[in-house]
């Protein structure tokens, strides 16, 4: 699969590269890493474990600095010589970058309706407007028949695209996923992958997925390896 490419990249990393500790005792995590993706784009970091996939998703998500390079997001520069440029990196993340991880990790006494509407009154909106949209995604992701009930009574698919709503629901333009099916089996993982291709297709995404689940390779559009901290396509 490829998807249509547009030509300024949402997610652009030049010459990344992130270590832990010194001396004797430092770790190189990441090695000048470049890569660029753009909205459609669904792309895989596969690789060992200790490879860096993880710390690379967190330096994408704003979550974690890096030792050196740059980074634009969205067309923003965002990082200069491992430097934040920005002060607002919590408002970062609430606006462009929607985040879907291995374990649904929602919120167990919240009903499927409040676990998304929750984010979406953290970034400002009132709560009539947050139930709504969050009401308007899950019917998007097929689980609206859902939207009452509390996580324990969800199927892991079920429970997945609630993530995925609340993932979605201040419509961001990045979408980073750390093993997104690892819990799910093959028909369910491919569910998932299918509802993510579409989400990039329609709302100009771009998503990001680190993985090891072979069943779901033929969803993605490119495929990076990361070994030792550098990134090869």
């Amino acid at each position: 699969m490829e998807g249509e490419i547009t030509d300024q990249p949402l997610v652009r990393i030049d010459r990344i590269s992130k270590h832990f500790g010194e001396g004797e005792a430092r770790v190189d995590a990441l090695r000048d890493v470049s890569l660029d993706v753009h909205a459609r784009q669904v792309v895989a970091l596969l690789g060992p474990s200790g490879s860096g996939k993880t710390t690379l998703l967190n330096v994408i998500g704003c979550i974690l600095d890096p030792s050196s390079g740059a980074m634009d997001l969205v067309g923003d520069r965002v990082i200069e010589d491992g430097r934040w440029l920005r002060s607002d990196l919590r408002r970062l993340r609430l606006e462009k970058i929607g985040f879907i991880f291995q374990f649904h990790n929602l919120i167990p006494f919240l009903d499927a309706t409040d676990n998304v509407s929750l984010v979406l009154e953290l970034a400002g909106s009132s709560p009539a407007e947050a139930r709504g949209r969050a009401s308007e995604l899950l019917d998007y992701l097929d689980v609206g028949h859902r939207a009452g009930a509390m996580p324990a009574k969800l199927s892991g698919g079920e429970a997945q695209r609630v993530a995925i709503a609340r993932a979605l629901s201040n419509r961001p333009r990045i979408i980073l996923a750390d093993e997104p099916t690892a819990a799910l089996d093959s028909k369910r993982a491919q569910i998932v992958m299918d509802l993510l291709r579409k989400v990039a297709a329609e709302q100009d995404a771009a998503i990001i997925a680190v993985t090891h689940d072979e069943k779901i390779f033929d969803r993605f559009d490119r495929i990076y390896h990361l070994r030792d901290g550098r990134l090869e396509a």
